[in-house]
């Protein structure tokens, strides 16, 4: 039965739920508001006494308010605490096969700063897997696919869908690179999943000659996908499109069409913007379908920049230009004589680029552990690149008209199981 719903709703997502033009996606979506919005006013104690006839009648959730209301929420009468305890338990042990009845539960990776909570019925986990492979299988091939999954925690999701015409590894990223180098020899995949970190990585072996593989698909997740790493690997695997999901565990929000653009899932979410400068915003997304733990106007921790362009492949869902980083991870710096307003703001995006102008830097990190101090993480470290570095900062402050950083170079490192992070914030911003 389970697999039967993962089925029908690939059927749907895949062939059926197609919208010719905006207007047609706009009334699907208000249909599917309605629905939901009825389901939570009866089945969610949280909103039981709210009014729940209009959208914007109901409050924006962040991951705080989420866990401080986690037990009047969810639908399932599960407590905090006990999920809580096998969540981590699940994390200590590798195994994440335990559920709480037929609900799985698990802990978000707690890159926004604060430990998040999920749970997730084995229906539901059917039609997000449905979902998930009707838009991410390749075009005109859907059958006998070895997926290649590099992720920091297993879900009971991979395992349930295995079948003989689709069969999932998951490998768990605190385990060694070498190890898994072996195990993809003898599991070479048609569709390589990780974040760009470790697809990096995997590209890196293969170009020495210690690793042939040849997936039909490459797909980015977890991580922020930068221009330079996209050019790496696309050169190494011979692909003309690193496909993109933008997925957390309050839904799959995005994913890249086959024309290589990035649309959000406008048939799975609906999107409200609130806009924090030209083009770019923060996202508050309502789930159509989480039943569980119901997602309604959850305010997500990222900065989107949207995109005016139409996609031609068809579907009229907005199309992204990136996924530029955490709203946590907007630099402050403090501005120079000619500087007006109060501090000046600079976006992650920004602070890339300086990165990717300079030659022969492979790897890097970005911190902010002040208004007036940087630490930059390289894997290449001598006087030309530091100079480089230094230059190409000083342009940026010079037209963003802020006070050069002092700036400090480390070696390039990462923690095993943990999201790298391009560029981050470390401090707590207050404003003037």
């Amino acid at each position: 039965m389970s697999k039967l719903t993962a089925l029908k709703n690939f059927a749907e997502v895949r062939w059926l739920r197609k919208f010719s033009d905006r207007a047609k996606l706009e009334k699907y979506q208000q249909k599917m508001l309605r629905k939901q919005l009825a389901f939570i006013k009866a089945g969610s104690p949280f909103y039981a006494d709210k009014d729940c006839s209009r959208l914007e009648n109901l409050p924006v959730m962040d991951k705080n308010s989420m866990m401080e209301n986690f037990d009047t929420l969810n639908t399932q009468g599960i407590k905090r605490d006990e999920a809580l305890n096998l969540a981590i338990e699940s994390e200590r042990t590798r195994d994440f096969t335990p559920t709480i009845g037929k609900v799985s539960v698990g802990l978000s990776s707690g890159t926004s700063g604060h430990r998040g909570l999920f749970i997730i019925s084995e229906k539901e986990r059917m039609e997000w897997a449905g979902a998930v492979l009707a838009k991410l299988l390749p075009k005109g091939h859907i059958l006998h696919h070895k997926v290649a999954f590099f992720l920091r925690a297993d879900n009971n999701l991979y395992e349930t869908v295995n079948s003989s015409v689709l069969t999932f590894a998951f490998f768990d990223l605190l385990k060694p690179m070498e190890e898994h180098i072996e195990r993809l020899k003898q599991f070479p995949p048609t569709l390589l999943v990780g974040p760009p970190s470790v697809l990096k990585e995997i590209a890196r072996v293969q170009e020495n000659g210690e690793l042939k593989i040849h997936p039909e698909k490459i797909i980015s997740v977890a991580e922020v996908l930068n221009e330079s790493d996209e050019r790496y690997i696309k050169k190494v695997f011979g692909a003309s499109i690193i496909h993109q999901v933008y997925q957390c565990t309050e839904g799959f929000l995005g994913c890249t069409c086959e024309c290589g653009k990035f649309h959000i899932n406008e048939d799975i979410i609906y999107l409200e913007k609130e806009y924090i400068g030209e083009n770019r915003f923060v996202p508050i997304i309502t789930d159509f379908r989480r039943s569980s733990q119901p997602i309604i106007r959850y305010r997500l921790n990222d900065v989107l920049v949207e995109s005016k362009e139409k996609c031609t492949c068809g579907n009229p869902s907005l199309v992204l230009e990136r996924i530029e980083g955490r709203e946590d991870d907007i630099f402050y710096f403090e501005k120079d004589s000619e500087g007006t307003g109060e501090d000046v703001t600079v976006f992650p995006d920004f602070i890339s680029r300086c990165m990717v102008y300079v030659e022969d830097i492979n790897n890097y990190r970005v911190t902010q552990d002040a208004k007036d101090r940087l630490t930059i993480y390289i894997d290449r470290i001598d006087d030309k690149t530091k100079k480089d570095t230094i230059e190409e900062f000083r342009i940026l402050a010079g037209r963003m008209h802020f006070k050069m950083p002092e700036i400090e170079f480390a070696p390039y490192s990462t923690e095993p199981g943990k999201k790298v992070k391009r560029v981050e914030r470390k401090f707590v911003y207050e404003k003037n």
